[in-house]
């Protein structure tokens, strides 16, 4: 079984889809450098065609107040209800807006289908510990719902690195130890400090979606999740559409080419192949074919880093 556990996909003659690719053409590096984005189409139809090796696809809405730019929760029920078989929806979800998150999430789990949750405190300007934001975990382990957290620290000048650092979520992790919680990128820039969450904390993964454009960094990021005993956390994902599942999976394969000749040690082979096939659905309590409902119940309160 092979999942891509993060793909973006977008309208791109609307409004908001025109500002992610303004925002996402400004920050690509590695081999897309310098290569104009709208060369490159986020619809469904190209994550279905770049996607062919894998068996199921999560695909991450993204609501950002302060950034001003959407992916919204409903383009992306649309797109995941037309192939259910090979398509996760994750909803976009900002703990700063004026709606209240949490009928939010209720409302995109219960009439759109979508199974997990998409927060990112750097794009979204809150400390992961923030009472609107622990509500928002609140529910999602009260719904069994998973969260990705989107490092996003590239995506725009105006992100906010140090609400990026993943030893925040270690309050997170202790407050809810049931809640599934995914770090985007393995916490690039901060690789060791993910590590070390991933160590504690039974319920936290990390993808390392975007790491193989740079083959070096990736191989230092695996041999450090090796070293430290977690690269069986680690999770496939693509990014796409900065990177097909194709392109990615032939750059791990590959990554013990950057220490040839070196005294370095590779990435055994089989712990590679492992991260291709490592079936996240059980993982993350998504095997079920349909979420359950779970009864209404407080969400903490949490006022330390209410901003």
């Amino acid at each position: 079984m092979i999942i891509d556990c993060h793909t973006h996909i977008w309208d791109r003659d609307s409004e908001p889809g025109k500002d992610v690719e303004s925002q996402v053409r400004q920050v690509v590096s590695g081999p897309l450098a310098g290569r104009d984005l709208r060369g490159l189409d986020p619809s469904l139809d190209q994550l279905l065609a770049a996607s062919k090796p894998v068996d199921k696809s999560f695909v991450l809405a993204f609501k950002s107040r302060y950034l001003d730019i959407e992916i919204a929760n409903n383009l992306v029920s649309q797109y995941v209800r037309q192939h259910p078989d090979r398509l996760i929806g994750f909803a976009g979800i900002d703990p700063t807006v004026g709606r209240p998150a949490v009928a939010e999430i209720r409302q995109a789990r219960d009439e759109l289908g979508l199974r997990g949750i998409t927060l990112s405190p750097s794009a979204q300007d809150f400390h992961p510990a923030d009472t609107r934001a622990m509500q928002v975990f609140a529910e999602a382990a009260l719904l069994r719902m998973p969260v990705l957290i989107h490092q996003g620290v590239h995506f725009s000048m105006a992100s906010k690195m140090e609400f990026a650092r993943p030893y925040l979520l270690d309050e997170v992790a202790r407050e809810f130890p049931t809640l599934k919680i995914v770090i985007a990128h393995l916490g690039y820039p901060w690789v060791d400090e993910c590590v070390v969450l991933l160590g504690k904390h039974s319920n936290v993964f990390a993808d390392i979606s975007a790491l193989l454009q740079r083959p070096w960094q990736a191989y230092q990021s695996l041999l450090a999740a090796l070293d430290y005993g977690v690269i069986d956390k680690l999770l496939f994902g693509s990014d796409f559409p900065r990177m097909s599942a194709t392109t990615c999976i032939e750059a791990l394969y590959s990554i013990n080419q950057v220490v040839q000749g070196t005294g370095l040690p590779p990435i055994p082979r089989q712990l590679l192949q492992a991260i291709v096939e490592r079936d996240a659905l059980p993982l993350l309590g998504l095997a079920a074919a349909t979420p359950q409902s779970s009864p209404r119940a407080p969400a903490t309160i949490f006022n330390e880093h209410e901003r």
